[in-house]
């Protein structure tokens, strides 16, 4: 005797959408179903053992994905609640992250903080506004591989001082041979907040949220 759905609901570890609940089995269906059909079964020709077995082996199969993934889901929150509890502590520190953002405050500009993956012969960093205006493109020479920063003077393009606000940056680098190379830009600030967003942590630094998975390093506030 074939049970409709067992295969189904084993292959997809029990997860089973709301739509579908109307047309696969769960285990209390399979063993009301395997009850009656050992009820009905003609004494003079029982079913084949073989077969039985395998039904039972089903069964179990489906009752122990079911178990895992109640299981599964208990360990995503309890996950959840633990990193939520580590970006709250977070707050207060300076942190620097895999990011493209910055602040202009009181005119002055941090600098530009990014790496290299090999040494490049001559690189540039264009800055942007928050709204995606171009803002001023500052020039390197020579620039070897691994971390590296710029430094922009807060004046635009045309000469004008550029307000306070947030910016973004992105580097552009060549080698000797004019092949690009990898930069990895990194966002840095002082965390006054956290934000949980569809199951994410994001810190607050000023106006802007980075992803806590972004986080590169973390530093005590020194200003105390």
């Amino acid at each position: 005797m074939t049970i409709a759905g067992i295969s189904e609901v084993a292959s997809r570890g029990g997860q089973v959408s709301s739509s579908e609940k109307q047309q696969v089995m769960g285990k209390d269906d399979f063993l009301h179903l395997l009850v009656a059909q050992l009820k009905s079964q003609d004494p003079l020709n029982p079913m084949d053992g073989t077969e039985f077995t395998a039904q039972l082996a089903q069964f179990s199969s489906l009752e122990q994905l079911q178990n895992i993934n109640g299981a599964l889901g208990t360990l995503a929150s309890s996950q959840a609640v633990l990193t939520n509890s580590q970006a709250v502590a977070y707050i207060g520190k300076n942190i620097t992250a895999v990011g493209d953002s910055f602040q202009v405050q009181d005119g002055q500009s941090p600098e530009l903080h990014f790496s290299l993956d090999h040494n490049a012969f001559g690189l540039y960093a264009r800055i942007y506004d928050s709204h995606g205006n171009f803002i001023r493109q500052v020039e390197g020479g020579h620039t070897a591989a691994g971390d590296n920063r710029l430094t922009w003077d807060g004046y635009d393009y045309l000469g004008g001082r550029a307000p306070d606000g947030d910016y973004y940056f992105e580097v552009s680098a060549i080698d000797e041979q004019g092949n690009s190379v990898q930069a990895t830009t990194f966002a840095s600030g002082l965390v006054t907040a956290v934000q949980f967003k569809n199951g994410q942590s994001y810190l607050q630094c000023g106006s802007r949220e980075i992803p806590m998975g972004n986080v590169v390093s973390v530093m005590a506030d020194n200003k105390e």
